[in-house]
């Protein structure tokens, strides 16, 4: 009797239905789905879709669309079944920070990203069904924006003791020892196991390459126990339906918000000296410059996934919430657009707008909630009078040009991106009244 080939959408969906139903249950025979060609395929699909430069070879996606995506997923392929793939070393990219730090990049080749990502398709949903509901970060049909709407939810509930937690290089601190210990809690696959020590070993002795496609889902593995812990602290102080302890995730980008009653001012401590001993347990270490508690009743403001919140009092007594863009996300993208227009001082303002609408399009789209109205004057007006001075320098003339050009004609007949317009979801309608 020969049975039907499962298509690789429906493996991932029994993977998981069984891992929910099970949360014990180790899973054996994985090895064989990853060197799957639908696995392969969909993870070449998926790398591609993501872009991003070559790795340590050289090879680039054109290349290998070039010499055949087919004999490119054989190779890979035989290589995987045969047990002789081996990763490359990843190529080591400096990223700028602010105060002139650095944050260091390591780029797999596109080889082992399609490796990485089949690993992935085929492990994500053993450990989606154990991830907790405040973990946002790099997760199917999980948002950003979840995460923010959490956040401002809690503090329109009172929740205003803010513990704000940064993480001291985290991505680059994972051991390799304790991630592996915790994914063979669920997998019982040499050849698993073995692949991932692989995969870990070319990014060092210790962390997680941050442009690895199988990174975030490590790194949620990782501090999965913490927001287990969080999970029970939020239970266990629980009075009937009143959650006197909320938290959000997102990948090492963690705020715990607690009730601001005096009466559960303890919690705060309690939980800052909880979250001490889970990091330490992964000896993951806390950026005590950054980390701090803030009190919102008191004016604090504190950031989270590029936006500062801040508590609101209404005209009506009403407790609201307000929440913007931050300095730092508003100057990142000035710089970037920056370095697009001296770049392409010579070129067509057409091309430059060709060029810079689709990243204030997709940063628009990510800070169009909450009380951005303001910035977005800003950065409009900003964009304007950029495109302004391209066009003058091209004709060796000073100034902006209002007499030559009317903002109409820029939007409409250039074509610049003009669709700043907020959404205000239902936990602002008290703060906007």
């Amino acid at each position: 009797m020969t049975t039907a080939s499962i298509s690789l959408q429906d493996l991932r969906r029994k993977i998981y239905v069984k891992a929910k139903a099970e949360q014990s249950w180790r899973f054996w025979g994985l090895y064989v789905h990853v060197c799957r060609w639908e696995t392969l395929s969909e993870a070449y699909r998926l790398a591609k879709q993501n872009k991003g430069a070559p790795g340590i070879d050289g090879v680039s996606f054109d290349d290998i669309e070039e010499l055949g995506v087919l004999e490119f997923l054989s190779g890979v392929q035989e290589e995987l079944i045969n047990g002789t793939y081996r990763p490359l070393p990843n190529r080591r990219v400096e990223i700028p920070k602010d105060k002139g730090k650095t944050r260091m990049l390591g780029i797999p080749s596109i080889r082992d990203r399609v490796v990485q990502g089949a690993l992935k398709l085929i492990l994500e949903p053993i450990f989606e069904s154990d991830f907790q509901s405040g973990s946002f970060g790099y997760r199917p049909k999980k948002t950003a924006h979840e995460a923010i709407n959490r956040v401002a939810d809690s503090i329109v509930k009172e929740r205003v003791q803010v513990i704000d937690i940064d993480l001291k290089a985290y991505f680059d601190t994972i051991r390799h020892d304790i991630l592996l210990q915790k994914v063979g809690q669920r997998v019982d696959d040499d050849k698993v196991m073995r692949l991932l020590k692989l995969i870990l070993k070319a990014s060092g002795k210790r962390g997680v390459p941050q442009g690895g496609l199988i990174s975030p889902l490590l790194s949620n593995i990782y501090l999965n126990e913490v927001d287990r812990m969080l999970e029970k602290a939020k239970e266990v102080t629980r009075t009937g339906k009143y959650i006197h302890l909320e938290y959000a995730r997102y990948a090492d980008d963690l705020v715990v918000l607690v009730d601001g009653f005096k009466k559960w001012r303890w919690l705060t401590d309690a939980v800052m000296k909880r979250l001490h001993q889970e990091f330490d347990k992964l000896g993951v270490e806390l950026n005590l410059e950054k980390t701090r508690v803030v009190d919102l009743s008191k004016g604090g403001v504190f950031s989270f996934l590029g936006f500062h919140f801040r508590r609101h009092i209404t005209r009506t007594g009403k407790v609201g919430v307000l929440y913007m863009p931050t300095m730092k996300a508003r100057k990142a993208l000035t710089q970037k657009l920056k370095h697009i227009f001296r770049r392409f001082r010579s070129q067509p303002v057409s091309r430059v707008i060709g060029i810079i609408n689709p990243i204030l399009r997709g940063w628009v789209n990510y800070f169009r909630v909450g009380m951005s109205s303001q910035c977005f004057g800003y950065i409009k007006d900003w964009v304007e009078k950029k495109v302004r001075r391209h066009m003058m320098k091209a004709r060796n003339i000073r100034g902006f040009g209002w007499d030559r050009w009317s903002r109409r004609w820029l939007y409409t007949s250039l074509g610049l991106f003009s669709q700043y317009y907020v959404r205000y979801p239902a936990t602002e309608s008290a703060a906007k009244r």
